[in-house]
Formats: C-alpha cells, structure tokens, sequence
C-alpha cells in the first residue's frame, strides 16, 4: 500500500472512530468504537490499529475530546469518569506501530476543512463545533495555537444578551460560551423539548448571540480568514447559522470590518470533519 495512505482515530465522548485514509476520497476502512472505560475503548482501538499494520500506514494521527495534557499525550481534567491521565498517545501509538500526532479533535477537524473543506486555500482558519459541549480548533499559520495548553475557547465567558438571566450549565464556569450554547444548556433551559421550539423561539436568540460574541472573541485574538460553525446543535437548528454572522457585525461595531460576506459557514466535510481531522493531523506529522 501507498505510503500516502495514513491511519487516525477521533476520541469522542460516547464514540470513537478509527479510520484508515488518504483524504475523503480515499477511505479505505472505518471502525466505529464506543467510549466506555479507557481499558475497553483504548484496547478496541489498539486491535483495530494492530490488525491494519500489514497495510502500511505511514503514520497515525489521534484527536481527542479533552481538555488534553498534550506534552504527556493524555486526556487532562475531563468530567467522564475514568478517563483522567488515560494514556491515549502511548497505547494507541504502541499499537500501531508508528509516530501519533495527538491534539484535539476540533483542532483535528479545522486542518481537515482547511485541507479539504470551507478552509480551503487559508492559513488562518477556526472551526466550532456546538454539541455535547463547545470547542473551538484555532489554526493560525497553518498551525494550531499553542501555550502551555491547548485552546478552551469555548469556556470564555462573554457578553450576555440582555434580558437573559439563565445561570448557565458547565460545571465549571457556569454562564461561559459551552454553558449557554450547548446541548446540556438547552436541556437545562426547556428540558426535553427542544427539538419542537420554533425557530424564532426567543432561545435560539440567546445561543446565537452567545456564538457571535465567542465569534467576536475569535476574530479580535487572531483574525481567522473564516469561521466554520458545526456540531449537533448547528446541525439541528440550521436557522441559527444565518443569525450569527450579523450578531458578529453588531459587536464589532465597525472596529474591525469582516473580509466578506459567508464569513461564518458551514463545515464542507459535515460528519467527516472529525474523522478526517485525524487523517489531517497524521499527514502533517508524516511531512
């Protein structure tokens, strides 16, 4: 097999896949694991690797839900049970037999649409995903943003639009960005029913304004050339796309001017974005 061809696993909170690629037109196996306890789910995922050996897969890359110890490879403060201080890169990597590339998954998936998605042709690029929780891949100079840890984004606290009082869900931070726009938040907002709220139910205001404020942060902190903006919630209320980009105006205030209109889009790769993103992260550890 051509050393073009390179294997990556996206660690998620309820599933992980694991995926043996050269790009979305090139996928030449997917496994699809669920995340139980970090013995189960990282020895699945070690089987898989181990069995696609023989096909010679020039590296690996893995991104994972986190927050992540990047420097130790392993999972970092996460609420899941069990899985602080799993030792991802390591166990994944003797498996394969080759070199990881470990970061998050959403960094994972913002080089995977800068590749080959709505980022095409960008060196500075952020990718959100709104879901089970929010997360923000922040690629600057084609290279994901660095510190002493990896971006958290989506636990900035911002402005809140008037009139809303709600006290917000993270465990953490309460009222940041992931408290008030993702999914738990809309479960602790109208319970079980938000799949039938309208779209000019005044929520989705509330979400939006939350998204275009992290938004505001992003474009003042690095000047991205576009925003992609994905996940369940997104995905499930298309409407709120379109909402967030003249909330982003409004904030900015004519400060800084946007360098065109569609400047927050969709993610081009949908569903793969993730999977992909892992592909993405091996091909730039192979250069």
């Amino acid at each position: 097999m051509s050393a073009e061809t390179y294997a990556g696993v996206e660690l998620g909170g309820t599933k992980c896949v694991a995926i043996l690629a050269s790009g979305p037109e090139r996928i030449l196996a997917r496994e699809t694991v669920p995340t139980t306890t970090p013995d189960e789910t990282l020895g699945r995922l070690g089987d898989i690797l181990s069995a696609w050996r023989s096909q010679g897969f020039a590296a690996l890359g893995i991104g994972s839900f986190g927050p992540l110890d990047l420097g130790r490879g392993t999972i970092a403060s996460t609420p899941k049970p069990g899985w602080r201080d799993a030792e991802v890169k390591r166990r994944l990597e003797d498996a394969a037999g080759v070199s990881a590339a470990f970061d998050t998954d959403v960094n994972g998936a913002a080089l995977a649409e800068m590749r080959w998605g709505s980022g095409r042709g960008f060196d500075d690029f952020a990718y959100v995903t709104v879901g089970t929780g929010v997360g923000v891949g922040l690629i600057v100079n084609r290279m994901p943003t660095r510190g002493f840890a990896h971006c958290e984004l989506g636990h900035i606290r911002v402005a809140r639009l008037p009139g809303d009082t709600f006290a917000g869900s993270c465990p953490f931070h309460g009222d940041c960005v992931e408290g008030l726009a993702a999914g738990p938040s809309l479960k602790a907002r109208v319970g079980d029913g938000v799949g039938e709220l309208r779209a000019d139910d005044p929520l989705w205001k509330s979400v939006a304004w939350a998204l275009a404020q992290l938004c505001h942060a992003i474009v003042c902190a690095t000047a991205p050339r576009a925003i992609a903006i994905g996940g369940g919630v997104v995905e499930n209320q298309p409407h709120l796309l379109g909402g967030i980009e003249p909330m982003l105006v409004e904030s900015l205030h004519g400060y800084v001017e946007l360098p065109g209109s569609g400047y927050i889009r969709a993610p081009a790769l949908g569903g793969d974005a993730g999977p992909l993103g892992a592909i993405a992260l091996a091909m730039a550890a192979g250069k």
